[in-house]
């Protein structure tokens, strides 16, 4: 076991389990922990931000390492955390690169811009292809990312993120959160885990098209943009996000690249980014309208 061969010693591994997922629990009943201080939260909503949350309560030291169920960190993971938040106490988040294994293949590319939010609202990822010295971020990933128990506080990871299981860009909510605190989210390729991706049993299943899936993805990027963008830059953020969009989100310059090879898929994808978009835009002004119609009655 990845955590059992780590260089510094473990304090505390907390298991977050499904109440239904019986095959873990089989296995958990004849698991020998060799030792290692293994603590099982079950947790009875679905969906990776209720697991997240419900293993946050149960943390008790300075620094807490998440990882998923289809990951092996490397050695010396634990080791390199430690040493970040060490080195600076405005550190609060502390992510690395996690190597993808398709079968006998390894996904080996090398990118150098990673976890970044640009000014109008694109993300730029390529947690899993990041390459040089560490560096400042904004975005760390779920399968790979630590942080400062004193940084988070009271918070925890957005319940409003949409999904059964992976709820895509819940990661973003809470990184973002902490960077507009004025903590410090450091990406160090060296933090490493080797990641296995496996099979989703929720409407998301990675590189297939779901309309569900879809939806959830832009309804959760977009609510999380409106809400960290400066205001003065969502017009800014919605005519880039129409018009021209991702791969993954479609605008409609994204359509027109894609139309000769998806055809129809194409158009319903981009549909489908639009629902999201919209639907998103509803969720973060309705708060908004109550909001201030609450300070008018105050006024009377």
């Amino acid at each position: 076991m990845a955590l059992q061969a780590q260089t510094k010693p473990v304090d505390q591994v907390i298991l977050v389990v499904r109440d239904t997922d019986t095959e873990t629990w089989e296995f958990l009943a004849t698991f020998n922990s060799q030792n290692l201080p293994l603590q099982t939260v079950k947790v009875t909503q679905s969906g990776v931000v209720a697991a997240l949350n419900a293993g946050l309560a149960a943390v008790t030291g300075d620094i807490f390492s998440i990882t998923d169920d289809d990951a092996a960190p490397h050695p010396d993971w634990l080791e390199r955390i430690n040493a970040h938040f060490i080195s600076d106490s405005n550190i609060g988040g502390v992510g690395g690169r996690d190597w993808v294994h398709y079968g006998d293949t390894i996904e080996d590319g090398k990118q150098p811009i990673v976890g970044k939010l640009q000014w109008f609202g694109r993300v730029i990822g390529n947690h899993h292809l990041g390459v040089g010295e560490p560096r400042e971020v904004d975005v760390l990933k779920g399968v790979n990312m630590s942080f400062r128990t004193q940084a988070i506080g009271e918070l925890q990871f957005d319940h409003r993120m949409r999904g059964t299981g992976a709820q895509v860009h819940f990661e973003m909510a809470f990184t973002l959160t902490l960077k507009r605190a004025g903590w410090k989210m450091i990406y160090d390729p060296q933090v490493a885990v080797d990641h296995y991706p496996a099979q989703r049993f929720d409407e998301d299943q990675r590189h297939s098209f779901n309309e569900m899936a879809l939806i959830n993805l832009v309804h959760n990027e977009t609510l999380v943009l409106l809400e960290h963008l400066p205001r003065s830059r969502h017009l800014v953020f919605w005519l880039w996000a129409l018009l021209v969009g991702t791969r993954e989100t479609l605008g409609l310059i994204q359509w027109l690249r894609l139309l000769p090879s998806q055809g129809k898929i194409a158009g319903q994808k981009l549909i489908v980014s639009w629902r999201g978009r919209w639907q998103a835009h509803k969720q973060f002004v309705m708060p908004l309208f109550l909001r201030n119609a609450t300070r008018t009655e105050e006024l009377r």
